[in-house]
């Protein structure tokens, strides 16, 4: 499902906006959940990850140029679309990389390209990430390239490729917050993503690069279930 933001500080052109944005992509088939913003301050204090963003130029206090930038230093790598009355701030719009630009009133034929073409954008590049707190700073993890989570008392290691992080987490959150996603708890220190498995025995887990991790006996017939159903899901057999 698409997670749209929509943010105009005219509190009845935001609600035109989000109903047409919503009828355009119920013609297009897309499972849409929009919210609304009537400020740029209240839309960076959206816990939410957005696909999408709609973001007016022209408002009060806080306006779109300048909300476009913190919101991309909120790790925000999603589309950003932005809307306005006035095509003057065309050029200066591209330093925040937007992926559209309208002018109002927005011609709903014109609003249907537009969703077409980023639904279509999303799909190819969406990857699904954690955002993690460590040393005063956050950091985006791509789950699909991190091999498997390690737990070190408090801390836990994101194992990737070529580096590890850290940040500090409790793992049953982490577990439970990782539901769904393709990982499995195989022993109390480790969750490993279930893509990056070759091989595996009772013993040990065989990742794609060759590092082995261990899995607990009791947990290995749930996990060879979990693997199953995995590998069904992605095509893995057929």
């Amino acid at each position: 499902m698409l997670s749209i933001a929509v943010c105009d500080d005219e509190i009845l052109e935001c609600s035109q906006i989000a109903g047409k944005i919503k009828l355009a992509l119920e013609e297009l088939n897309a499972p849409v959940q929009i919210r609304q913003f009537h400020s740029g301050k209240e839309l960076l204090q959206a816990s939410e990850q957005f696909d999408i963003v709609f973001l007016d130029i022209i408002m009060k206090e806080l306006d779109g140029m300048k909300t476009a930038e913190f919101f991309r230093e909120k790790t925000f790598d999603g589309l950003l679309i932005f809307i306005s009355s006035s095509r003057e701030y065309v050029f200066d719009a591209y330093e925040a990389e937007p992926f559209w630009y309208l002018v109002k009133p927005i011609a709903y034929q014109k609003l249907q390209r537009v969703l077409k073409r980023a639904v279509e954008k999303t799909k190819k590049q969406r990857r699904e990430f954690l955002i993690v707190n460590s040393e005063r700073q956050k950091k985006k993890l791509f789950l699909s390239d991190i091999c498997y989570f390690e737990i070190r008392g408090r801390m836990i290691y994101a194992h990737q490729t070529d580096e590890i992080f850290h940040f500090y987490k409790q793992i049953g959150l982490l577990e439970q917050q990782l539901q769904g996603k393709g990982f499995f708890r195989c022993h109390k220190s480790y969750l490993v993503n279930l893509s990056w498995v070759k091989g595996y025995n009772r013993q040990e887990i065989i990742l794609d690069h060759g590092e082995k991790i261990i899995i607990a006996k009791r947990r290995y017939e749930a996990f060879c279930q979990e693997l199953l159903n995995y590998m069904r899901k992605s095509g893995g057999i057929l």
